[in-house]
């Protein structure tokens, strides 16, 4: 088995939004420890560098075997930008990524 694996979730941009002139879509992505569910890098696709860093930031470390909730807590405490809606749905769309990944490589 791979020693990480790389999860996407994706949500649709509120209208108004500079990234939304880029992508129709917001992505999240992650690089989670497969043994341990922990997100050991992960990007976005907002608009800015200073955006997409922070929520960099905001997910390392998180082990996705604790659940969403914690992430999308952090997210909206956090995060108060128009973004905020389709981070979380992305996030909650990478989880399910996820969990089907768990699902097909149970040991």
């Amino acid at each position: 088995m791979a020693r990480t694996v790389m999860l996407a979730g994706h949500a649709k941009l509120p209208q108004g939004m500079a990234a939304k002139s880029v992508y129709e879509m917001l992505t999240i992505t992650v690089e989670v420890d497969t043994k341990y569910g922990v997100i050991v890098d992960a990007s976005c696709t907002l608009a800015t560098a200073h955006a997409q860093q922070f929520i960099s930031r905001l997910l390392k470390g998180y082990s996705l075997q604790d659940g969403i909730e914690p992430i999308l807590e952090e997210i909206r405490q956090a995060y108060q930008g128009k973004a905020q809606q389709a981070l979380l749905a992305a996030a909650k769309d990478m989880y399910h990524q996820y969990q089907m990944y768990q699902e097909r490589h149970q040991e």
